[in-house]
């Protein structure tokens, strides 16, 4: 062994072939943290004075090859002063440049993700062999930064400026044909064939059949472009990604601007360029907000790893109504490997549901994703059934029939009667408390809420809801299954709306005020989705269905009636009198009409100002920051409200169940994560300017306390 340390060993063979091998101690995946950086810049030292040596191969011990440079670490870079970050930066630039500048061949075996500063390394190998199963690429702008370690020079230089931008801006990890496709890799081969392909580029070196030294001085030089290529290139890359991108996220548009600087320029100016360009994205509160997000996705992770740790796994799932919900449900188990029965009282709604399940495996043997036979054998996974035979083998039931407390609590009832005593009841609900629905339960202690979002295949967040007789065993097996469903759990205790919709119809609450005072719906839809959010508060409503927010809003207001009750008739309540139900039935705020693919397309009713007439007691002109901040205010105050009240145990679980479930602009990092970027002070200020609107606007006791103390909720 030439060299043994915690991060990288590094081993020569009789051929004078030697293997850098990243194995980082202590951990499951390799990343790049000080200790694997500096142990890197040792062995590359040793390596440039190792005596005949042949070849060198970067390979990874783990089943991933370097997952990227370790986060919770790099956070402490960005806040240096600017020229010390630059330096940090210089010196990574110094060990890769090395790399690329050793006297010998160099190959990248890369037998899993390789992702960031990971795949730069393997950027700066003179060859990449690639497992067939493995991934790379280059996400960084998804954290409001792009690639600091070269990533910006070396990838247009070896596939090309214009699918460099896509792979940098786009920021996906690719598969491996993606990636001999576009000729950033070399080779790709069966995983156990990595190494040894590795070793046969260095041996076709050896033989005269392959140049490095040749490749290496192409990949070196300045890209040759005329003006006018130049500009045809990323004229049209810059149009693409700027509509896609938007302007909240000007990572993806800094990029190109970088990599059109630097193909022009040789490799020592165009790693300038990066790293100038790499410091002033990092101190931004764009960078600061997705950071925190990676990171907060990361600590609820780790929670539900540690709720689910001692959990027996779900063998058999049953879902109780085979509506969409119920269908979207039974796709997404059977689709991740858990069996599912899906029961209904009616035939006509078993075929719904099958129905609805099925549309979904075909979309995915279209898109390539499934072949046929996997779906098939996937569909074959969920069982339709009008009774309750096969129920005593079912480890887990959720229930997903409509949203009504009295239909809830009797099909609960039945259901128990079938089910075995260590079986788990779980309901689908969106705001009825779970402690109210166990009251008729013989076993409370195995009842817990399982709130999915719809549609079920897309949204990603589960909320697991804790009800007051609700075991730990119950939400620890609830959490392992939503796992297995690839959802991502939150446990939450209950109250009304539980944490999501609690937030969320304070939100509308605010939009339904402006409506009474005769905003233009649409003008608040086009603010807000300008502010960030993927759709208005009226489109969001019809997609939501304006009876389910009709009912939901009801039981809101009778939760927290001081700030959720609202006197005569608004707007939502108009539209459930008339019927207009939203997307569901082609009218609400807006009609719809099927486009070319079957999807409701929005257009603009004519008759709905008219309709709405009766709601509005004035007229008023508002800015866009008075829309802003009418619909902001409630839903951060609200927020702050359930991590007082500890419904969410941490700002990190709030401000996700926010991104995850309804699509919180995430390049303001969450509602919490805001609030500490605005000040608590200077929001409790914006709130007084409202305060003639009554108690949704009231910031709390704590929140007061907390700006007179400059606290903040991530602690920084």
């Amino acid at each position: 062994m030439m060299f043994q340390g915690k991060a990288i060993k590094v081993s020569m063979d009789d051929t004078n072939i030697a293997t850098v091998t990243l194995d980082l101690e202590g951990e499951s995946v390799n990343k790049f943290n000080g200790l694997a950086l500096k142990e890197l810049s040792e062995v590359v030292a040793m390596l440039k004075t190792t005596d005949d040596l042949q070849g060198v191969i970067f390979a990874s011990a783990k089943n991933v090859f370097v997952v990227g440079a370790d986060i919770t670490e790099f956070t402490a870079w960005f806040k240096l002063e600017d020229e010390d970050l630059a330096d940090k930066l210089r010196e990574a630039h110094h060990i890769f440049k090395e790399i690329s500048n050793l006297c010998c061949p160099t190959v990248a075996a890369i037998n899993g993700i390789a992702l960031g500063g990971g795949f730069e390394l393997c950027l700066a190998c003179d060859y990449r062999v690639m497992a067939d199963s493995a991934k790379v690429g280059l996400p960084e702008t998804q954290l409001g930064i792009y690639p600091g370690w070269g990533g910006t020079v070396r990838l247009p230089r070896l596939i090309g400026a214009d699918n460099a931008c896509e792979w940098i801006c786009g920021g996906a990890q690719k598969r491996s044909e993606e990636a001999l496709k576009d000729g950033a890799v070399d080779a790709v081969v069966p995983v156990e064939k990595v190494q040894e392909s590795a070793r046969h580029l260095i041996q076709q070196v050896q033989d005269g059949k392959l140049s490095y030294r040749s490749r290496r001085d192409i990949l070196r030089a300045p890209m040759q472009f005329s003006p006018i290529e130049k500009m045809m290139v990323f004229e049209s890359v810059r149009g693409v990604v700027g509509a896609k991108a938007g302007k909240h996220y000007p990572a993806p548009m800094a990029a190109i601007k970088t990599m059109e600087k630097g193909i022009s320029q040789d490799m020592e100016k165009a790693a300038e360029t990066e790293i100038k360009g790499f410091v002033k994205l990092a101190k931004s509160t764009v960078a600061k907000s997705l950071v925190t997000l990676f990171l907060s996705d990361q600590v609820i992770k780790k929670t539900a790893g540690k709720y689910a740790k001692d959990a027996t796994p779900v063998k058999q799932a049953a879902v109780l109504g085979a509506g969409i919900m119920g269908g979207g449900v039974a796709y997404q188990s059977a689709s991740k490997g858990t069996p599912i029965i899906m029961k209904d009282i009616r035939p006509e709604a078993l075929e719904l549901g099958l129905s609805e399940a099925n549309k979904l495996f075909n979309g995915q043997i279209e898109r390539g994703r499934l072949t046929a036979d996997k779906a098939l054998k996937a569909m074959n996974g969920i069982t339709p059934a009008l009774s309750y035979g096969e129920f005593g083998h079912v480890d887990l039931v959720v229930e997903a029939v409509v949203e009504n407390v009295k239909v809830k609590k009797a099909v609960l009832a039945e259901t128990e009667q079938y089910i075995a005593d260590t079986t788990i009841l779980a309901s689908n609900t969106s705001t009825i408390s779970i402690t109210e629905l166990a009251k008729d339960l013989k076993r409370p202690e195995n009842f817990c809420g399982m709130h999915f979002f719809n549609p079920v295949h897309r949204m990603p967040l589960v909320e697991v809801i804790r009800g007051a007789k609700t075991s730990d065993a119950a939400i620890a097996k609830t959490v392992s299954y939503a796992q297995a469903m690839g959802k991502t759990p939150i446990v939450v205790n209950d109250c009304p709306g539980f944490l999501v919709n609690r937030v969320l119809f304070p939100y509308f609450a605010g939009f339904s005020l402006m409506m009474k005072e005769g905003a233009d719906f649409q003008q608040v839809d086009k603010t807000m989705e300008k502010f960030g959010w993927p759709m208005g508060p009226a489109y969001l409503l019809d997609v939501v269905g304006i009876d389910t927010a009709y009912h939901a809003d009801r039981v809101m207001a009778d939760g927290y009636p001081d700030r959720m009750k609202h006197e005569g008739v608004n707007a939502v309540d108009r539209l459930y009198e008339l019927e207009r139900f939203g997307q569901k039935n082609g009218k609400g705020f807006y009609m719809y009409e099927p486009d070319r693919k079957g999807k409701p397309k929005k257009l603009f009713d004519p008759e709905i100002n008219a309709l709405l007439a009766s709601t509005v007691d004035a007229k008023t002109e508002l800015s866009d920051d008075d829309i802003i901040a009418r619909m902001m205010i409630p839903l951060c105050i609200e927020t702050a409200r359930c991590l007082e009240e500890n419904i969410v145990s941490s700002a990190a679980e709030a401000d996700m169940g926010l991104i995850y479930g309804i699509g919180f602009p995430p390049y303001l990092g969450g509602a919490l994560h805001y609030l500490d970027q605005m000040g608590l002070q200077a929001f409790c200020q914006l709130a007084d300017n409202y305060s003639h609107l009554g108690t949704l606007y009231e910031p709390t006791a704590r929140m007061r306390e907390m700006a007179t103390n400059n606290e903040t909720y991530y602690g920084e």
